[in-house]
């Protein structure tokens, strides 16, 4: 398959832009084109065009949780594409904050889109070999990053327990990829679990101190080494966590950009 990097938080291009935010687009060799996220702003689709990707192609696109810097470009795509639709979970359109009290969340109006599939099922299979994971049973082996984020759940504000992410998990010529944001529910819970032989998204370590959390990443390094597992990184993984994380996993650990294709 093949991904196309539409945006992420650095670029190696200069004709194209770098926010913080994710989208990728995904190409089966079954021919299924896949938009995962759509970033933070229409950038993304800009990008898009300068990389001679069609979006009004896109035959299903999915969300991979309810924070803006991954969905706030869906109302662009959504005007480019008329007709895929977007699948999300059963909480993603609730109200969600960062540590600081800053409104992170996606647009309520869009609750009422007739676009939006909601992910009920804990497995849903969008194509033969292609499907959504919202791994609600995983085991929270390691403890997550949950960086102070809240959300309002049943009308209360309580600490994000990120049921509103969910995995997208694509087996092709016995290859098992999985496609992750921003891993909120833990990198080292999510890649003990599924296990894949590609794993593409955030680690979410951008808050990691260089010296506090040093034993912790190289820890961490050593359990993602453990694992039959190539990942690409970026986004909320963080520069210092990247400097800590990279001399020991070497080319097992590959970081992304705006405008790079891999071909997994």
């Amino acid at each position: 398959m093949k991904v196309h990097v539409l945006i992420e938080n650095t670029t190696s291009r200069g004709d194209l832009v770098a926010e913080h935010g994710l989208s990728l687009l995904i190409e089966t060799e079954a021919g299924l084109r896949l938009l995962f996220d759509a970033g933070a702003t229409s950038a993304f689709a800009e990008n898009a065009v300068r990389m001679g990707a069609d979006l009004a192609t896109v035959d299903v696109a999915v969300l991979s949780h309810g924070h803006n810097d991954h969905g706030g470009g869906l109302g662009r795509f959504m005007e480019l594409n008329t007709q895929a639709a977007v699948w999300v979970t059963p909480h993603a359109f609730d109200a969600h904050y960062n540590a600081n009290g800053r409104e992170i969340g996606l647009p309520q109006a869009w609750k009422a889109c007739s676009r939006f599939c909601v992910a009920t099922q804990d497995t849903v299979a969008l194509a033969p070999g292609v499907s959504l994971c919202r791994a609600t049973e995983m085991p929270m082996l390691y403890s997550a990053e949950g960086a102070g984020m809240k959300a309002v759940v049943h009308g209360r504000l309580v600490a994000d327990d990120f049921r509103h992410e969910q995995y997208l998990f694509i087996e092709e010529k016995g290859k098992k990829v999985l496609f992750s944001g921003c891993s909120h529910r833990g990198i080292l819970n999510i890649a003990t679990y599924f296990k894949p032989d590609v794993l593409v998204g955030g680690f979410h370590y951008m808050r990691c101190h260089a010296v506090a959390d040093a034993a912790r990443l190289q820890q961490a390094a050593q359990l993602l080494l453990a694992l039959p597992t190539q990942y690409y990184t970026g986004h909320c993984t963080g520069e210092t966590a990247m400097a800590i994380l990279s001399p020991i996993m070497g080319e097992r650990l590959h970081s992304l950009s705006t405008g790079m294709q891999l071909e997994l």
